[in-house]
């Protein structure tokens, strides 16, 4: 129950506050720690890069959960109050709901302004699509697509790990999606290298995603949003996606708003194609990243909702 209540404050604090500016950010920390063990491992030359790509699993996962753990047992010794203090804020520093609200919001309110110039570099900032030619309609795609998708990667996901295992276990998968975001392309560099916590951050948020599913088709409820499209599309289309898990939050996106993402994007002047999702009803709009931030806002109340009613039947029993 007091860990239940620890991740509500963090949630509350995150919502609030965000990541404060004047802190070191753990994940910041983390990046560094993988960029120094590739270099490592690439000045090594390891004949198999596959069986090498294993250490930053071992390494880096491994060795947060411990740090993590270890900073909370000694916290605990000197106080119980400092504990409950630590493991608030680093729950909160693995999840980014106001980071992510702002960073939509702000593209947003730039399209509705007509600054596409600095619309085109705010999203640049989020995705790593080329953004430098984009019209107000592709940059409305890839910031609903990038707030869709990050409603797992960002909040539920480190929710979900944080109520399992609390602060360690939350700040290990976000060392898991730091290290996918960071050597999980499958492009010839990382292809080898990568693939182990590739495949890691994929069989972690294979649960939180379906949730993440659920979540946004009550989200769509609440909202007056086509829910039962939100299913269908889920249903439908969310298997076309590249990866297991982020093609659920994207459709359920695309089926509520009715609306069509996916398709063609470039990263370094190359074309990528990928399968749309969704029905194409309309052109997407810059109203559209606002849906998106609500549906993101409402879903997660819910998941919160959640743990609070949990508390309160642990109360009454």
């Amino acid at each position: 129950m007091l860990l239940s209540i620890s991740i509500i404050i963090a949630y509350i604090f995150d919502r609030l506050i965000g990541d404060p500016r004047a802190l070191p950010h753990p994940v910041v920390l983390i990046g560094n720690c993988i960029s120094k063990l590739e270099k490592i491992i690439r000045k090594c030359e390891f004949k198999n890069l596959k069986m090498a790509g294993l250490l930053f699993p071992l390494l880096i996962v491994g060795g947060t959960y411990l740090i993590v753990s270890l900073l909370l047992e000694l916290s605990k010794l000197v106080h119980p109050f400092l504990f409950l203090f630590i493991q608030i804020i680093l729950i909160s520093s693995t999840i980014a709901t106001k980071g992510l609200a702002d960073a939509g919001l702000g593209i947003y309110h730039l399209l509705v302004k007509k600054d596409l110039e600095q619309a085109r570099y705010s999203l640049s900032m989020i995705v790593g699509r080329d953004t430098e030619n984009l019209g107000e309609v592709e940059i409305t795609r890839g910031t609903v697509e990038t707030v869709a998708e990050n409603i797992v990667d960002a909040i539920i996901s480190p929710l979900f790990f944080a109520l399992i295992g609390g602060a360690p276990l939350a700040m290990a998968y976000r060392a898991t999606n730091t290290l996918d975001s960071m050597i999980g392309y499958k492009n010839e560099k990382y292809k080898d290298l990568g693939w182990a916590s590739a495949r890691l951050d994929d069989i972690l948020n294979f649960i939180p995603a379906r949730i993440t599913g659920l979540l946004l088709i009550v989200a769509s409820l609440l909202l007056r949003l086509d829910a039962k499209k939100a299913l269908t599309i889920i249903i439908r289309d969310a298997k076309l996606h590249p990866s297991p898990n982020s093609g659920i939050p994207e459709s359920a996106v695309a089926g509520a708003l009715q609306i069509q993402l996916g398709g063609t994007n470039y990263y370094k002047g190359i074309p990528s194609h990928r399968a749309v999702m969704g029905d194409s009803h309309r052109p997407l709009q810059a109203d559209d990243i606002l849906k998106t931030v609500k549906m993101m806002k409402t879903s997660v109340n819910v998941f919160i909702g959640m743990i609070l009613l949990g508390v309160l039947v642990g109360v009454l029993v």
